[in-house]
């Protein structure tokens, strides 16, 4: 293996002989293009759902109607919700990242299945255009939220059924996603890389794929009963027919809740190497990260009643759900203190990369500790379906995934193009980014606290502060995504060319290689001696 510290200065993985143009990339099984074909079709729709979030909170930003009807509306945060969960949340950072990283991360020259690797992305798009068409058909917009809550999504006049089955469709993606990243890690690990030698993000990956492959048929069936109750009023959840829209939720948060930690924990396992490499130490508390991931995995699978607890759930099943979601912070509250100890007497780098992970454990600290309150009971009652949720939800969800997103794109950017970003501005796009926010997401807690229901058109006059704030937060928030996506787009075409393989001194595989890697990843597969952290 070539540990020669200089990069070369034309990319290679653009050298095909196969097929050219267009065809080199939507034909090639190669997994560092397929992670880069859902990274630009990710960041397509991210861009089209911030957009309609915003439209949402310039609609909020005072009582009545402002640039939008309620029936629009509710089209609009529907479709907001499908594109943000299922297009982008759960298939982001596996999709991009996992696909790009983990044969390099764990010394493979690509992943176990290459063609279902290519599948899965084009399952994914095809999932993608039947969701889209449902906002464009005749009926209109679906109306129901990303939840498609029973009886409601088969009641309604909308189109609910593209909606409902491009969302069945992206369920075999992330089945496929998960299926090879299980098959990559057991079976193509370098030689000596033993299960308490691999880096952190794979062991993230992991725990997600399982995941995956486990929960993701329970939400497909449970589509599926949505569009037989749908087309032939079967009586699964329709009361008039025998049937119990309660089951709905059930079968729903069954899968959903998991689904929170397919977003969650790829993002853990980027700031486990993020952190790392910034305050060049080693890792804190190595296998107690490695056992809080899988803890948190397992753990998941039995905490989706918290959902529930205004349906009319027994007193007995309240205290369960109420204490396994205590019980699943802690190898939560795990993590945040071996990042933070890792941190601690450093010799810390101060990178864009760096900034994005420690906003990241801030942001998900606030979201976690909210979390808390609604997974205890009293406070649950007094806070169920208001902007709390919708704070909370966003501070897991969207600050934790997408600020481990950005600081996985700015951390892995130079390694998968050879060229380097404009740090200035990556770091005034952070910051704006992260003020926006902030000043998007805290006003809501308090207008849930104060009573404003969520995902409401209008709302009374008092409520009119908070959301003023908010909506101008949004404002803020999109002025530094533009920031951010310019300088990556710019610099991916123009960017300085990387004189380093390894220009953050980072330990783990991916730094041993070209920039960008070369076809097969590596000239010959390396003997693996010692673990990815273990510093000089």
């Amino acid at each position: 293996m070539t540990t020669d510290n200089t990069a070369r200065a034309e990319p290679s993985f653009f050298e095909y002989k196969k097929h050219k143009g267009i065809l080199a990339w939507i034909l090639s099984t190669d997994h560092k293009r397929i992670g880069l074909l859902y990274l630009y079709s990710i960041m397509t729709f991210f861009i089209v759902g911030a957009i309609l979030g915003l439209l949402m909170k310039l609609e909020l930003i005072a009582p009545g109607k402002t640039i939008m009807e309620a029936k629009t509306y509710n089209g609009v945060f529907t479709l907001h919700g499908i594109i943000m969960i299922f297009l982008i949340v759960i298939p982001g950072l596996p999709a991009v990242f996992g696909n790009f990283m983990l044969p390099i991360l764990i010394g493979a020259k690509d992943v176990a299945f290459p063609r279902l690797n290519l599948l899965s992305w084009y399952i994914y798009i095809f999932g993608a255009i039947v969701v889209l068409m449902s906002q464009f058909m005749s009926g209109g917009p679906p109306d129901t939220g990303w939840t498609f809550y029973a009886p409601y999504s088969f009641k309604t006049t909308t189109n609910m059924l593209p909606a409902v089955l491009g969302a069945f469709i992206l369920g075999f993606s992330s089945i496929l996603t998960g299926l090879n990243f299980i098959v990559t890690i057991h079976r193509m690990r370098a030689p000596g890389m033993t299960w308490l030698k691999m880096p952190l993000f794979p062991w993230a990956l992991y725990g997600t794929a399982w995941i995956q492959l486990l929960a993701t048929p329970i939400i497909g069936i449970t589509l599926l009963m949505t569009v037989g109750e749908r087309l032939f009023n079967i009586g699964f959840f329709d009361p008039a027919l025998g049937g119990d829209p309660i089951l709905y939720q059930h079968l729903f948060w069954i899968y959903s809740h998991p689904a929170v930690y397919v977003m969650i924990l790829p993002a853990m396992g980027v700031i486990s190497e993020i952190l790392p490499t910034f305050a060049q130490k080693t890792i804190f508390g190595y296998k107690a990260i490695i056992f809080s991931t899988i803890a948190i995995a397992f753990v998941g699978y039995f905490v989706w009643g918290h959902h529930m607890f205004t349906s009319g759930m027994s007193g007995t099943a309240l205290y369960v759900f109420s204490i396994l979601t205590f019980l699943v912070a802690i190898p939560s509250g795990i993590k945040v203190f071996n990042w933070v100890s890792t941190i601690y007497k450093g010799s810390i780098n101060l990178k864009t990369p760096f900034y994005w992970a420690v906003s990241f454990i801030f942001v998900f600290m606030i979201g976690g500790l909210t979390g808390l309150v609604l997974g205890a009971l009293a406070t649950n009652v007094h806070v169920h379906d208001t902007h709390f949720v919708v704070a909370h939800f966003h501070f897991i969800v969207f600050g934790g995934v997408g600020f481990a997103f950005m600081g996985a794109i700015h951390y892995w950017f130079p390694k998968m193009y050879g060229r380097m970003y404009d740090e200035t501005w990556a770091n005034m796009g952070w910051l704006i980014f992260f003020i926006g926010f902030l000043t998007l997401y805290l006003p809501m807690f308090y207008l849930g606290i104060a009573g404003m229901p969520r995902r409401y058109f209008d709302y009374l006059p008092q409520f009119h502060g908070g959301n003023i704030i908010s909506s101008f937060g949004a404002i803020i928030m999109i002025t530094g995504l533009l920031i951010i996506i310019t300088n990556l787009v710019r610099s991916a075409r123009m960017g300085p060319i990387s004189t380093e393989r390894n220009p953050w001194n980072g330990k783990t595989l991916e730094w041993t290689v070209e920039s960008p890697p070369s076809l097969e990843n590596f000239e010959e597969i390396p003997v693996i001696e010692k673990g990815p952290y273990e510093y000089e």
